[in-house]
């Protein structure tokens, strides 16, 4: 019987240098740019070691919210940003580790997107094609910033 916790990983490359791609995570106008569904009033975030963020995912078609908010445990300015994530109040909230690295000649950033707590694979149509299809959107987001 296994006693890992259930992980996955994704890795991109990046077309922005890792300034911002942080900024990108770490600031609210940013992230409301990027997350679906996602007005910048629902969004709080207090990106400090044990600060705690809060975000508002609406379903455009029901007008359903989904509360999501964590801890960040760990930041390493332009690094590392180390998080729990789901439901606010949630104490076994899964754990998303974020790393960036500055690729080639630092206009690009590679980033490794792990979450453990959850299983994931691609083509689950559930925890990694969401997260895959989130980091979608910011790549996109990225991409117009440089335009």
């Amino acid at each position: 019987m296994s006693t890992s916790a259930p992980e996955f990983t994704i890795t991109r490359t990046l077309n922005a240098r890792r300034e911002l791609v942080w900024r990108a995570w770490t600031e609210e106008k940013e992230l409301a740019a990027w997350l679906p569904s996602t007005p910048l009033e629902s969004i709080s975030f207090d990106v400090r070691e044990g600060g705690h963020y809060r975000y508002t995912m609406v379903n455009s078609g029901t007008g359903e919210e989904y509360h999501t908010g964590g801890v960040f445990l760990d930041v390493v300015p332009f690094e590392r940003l180390v998080f729990t994530w789901g439901h606010p109040n949630d104490p076994n909230s899964p754990v998303v580790t974020l790393t960036l690295a500055a690729h080639g000649d630092g206009d690009r950033t590679e980033m490794i997107f792990h979450l453990r707590g959850f299983a994931g694979h691609p083509g689950d149509k559930y925890m990694y094609d969401g997260w895959s299809g989130m980091l979608d959107n910011l790549t996109m987001h990225l991409r117009e910033q440089k335009q």
